[in-house]
């Protein structure tokens, strides 16, 4: 099934179910207030949902409307906990690369992931504010992301799995010219990750099909810039950790509470006709290849586009599409 959240009802909005096709939707007030809600009882309100979503899909549900993406929030407009891994080491690998920096052997092995704020989501056309053009270095990174159902301390590999309840795709807007600062300190990301943007619906891993393996997405990541194809790499290739090695790493020393985030980093495939999905990995290649970037970071006015297509080419998620715009 399709979950979506509208801007109204507080807060963290009022949760519906939406067509496969994403043209229709019912509210599911009577099943659960909102998507926390619905995933804090989530072993009760699924199967409520599901036979809610299979009356939508039947033309049964009398009070279905035409659903609106500009009219969403997030899916979960704030979240308990929003943490994201890098699992594409390629790119990792090609920015150490271009910087002349040796690649450690255990980034191979073992994931590298940081905490972001979570009080305060992007929905899918919310504008990117930037402060300073030139300075900030406003940068797009299109990732795939699941939500979990509660995850034990020192979760296996099983438990991991089987607690993926949902799949999003999102824009995890990175400041690259706040960036080195922060991390000089020797204490992470703060002002060089604002809030990030997710498209309006999330799904049922089942919606996925066989792009679905129970651990990956195997779908291309399209994004546009101002209208041009930037890159679309398949989220399933080159994904050196997957969603549940993800999910343990993160709960190796606390337990993940349900309706955590977990996203998987930027994508990016070793095939660099795929493109990429973040400025920041075709400087990179531009470095390597032409001595010296190119591409320029976002500018006031440029418009981002983040999609996913099933084979049939129907858009999964919605889209999210984001102008750049100065800090008011």
């Amino acid at each position: 099934m399709k979950l979506a959240t509208l801007r109204r009802g507080g807060r963290d909005g009022e949760l519906v179910v939406v067509s496969r096709d994403l043209s229709r939707a019912v509210l599911a007030e009577a099943v659960a207030p909102n998507l926390q809600a619905a995933l804090d009882d989530w072993a009760r309100v699924a199967p409520a949902l599901s036979a809610l979503a299979g009356r939508l899909e039947r033309g049964e549900a009398e009070d279905a409307f035409a659903f609106d993406p500009t009219q969403a929030a997030p899916p979960l407009p704030r979240a308990y906990g929003w943490v994201d891994g890098s699992a594409y080491v390629n790119h990792i690998e090609l920015v150490r690369r271009a910087r002349g920096v040796p690649m450690p052997d255990s980034f191979w092995t073992d994931p590298i992931m940081y905490q972001g704020g979570s009080d305060t989501f992007l929905g899918c056309r919310d504008p990117i504010p930037v402060g300073d053009e030139a300075g900030w270095g406003a940068d797009f990174e299109a990732e795939v992301a699941v939500v979990v159902d509660d995850v034990p301390l020192g979760a296996t590999r099983e438990q991991a799995e089987a607690a993926i309840r949902l799949v999003v795709i999102l824009n995890d807007v990175s400041l690259r010219g706040l960036i080195p600062d922060e991390l000089a300190k020797g204490f992470g990301f703060l002002h060089g990750k604002p809030s990030t943007a997710f498209a309006p619906v999330a799904v049922t891993p089942d919606e996925l099909g066989v792009a679905w393996d129970g651990t990956k997405v195997h779908l291309p990541l399209a994004v546009d810039l101002n209208g041009e194809r930037f890159g679309a790499p398949n989220a399933g290739i080159d994904m050196t950790f997957d969603f549940p090695a993800l999910i343990t790493h993160a709960a190796r020393t606390r337990a993940l509470g349900a309706g955590t985030i977990v996203g998987a980093g930027t994508v990016s495939n070793r095939d660099r006709a795929a493109g990429s999905c973040c400025i920041a990995e075709r400087r990179v290649i531009e470095t390597l290849d032409e001595g010296a970037p190119r591409t320029p970071f976002l500018r006031f006015g440029d418009v981002v586009r983040i999609e996913m297509s099933g084979p049939d080419g129907a858009s999964v998620f919605g889209a999210i599409e984001q102008r750049v715009v100065p800090l008011p």
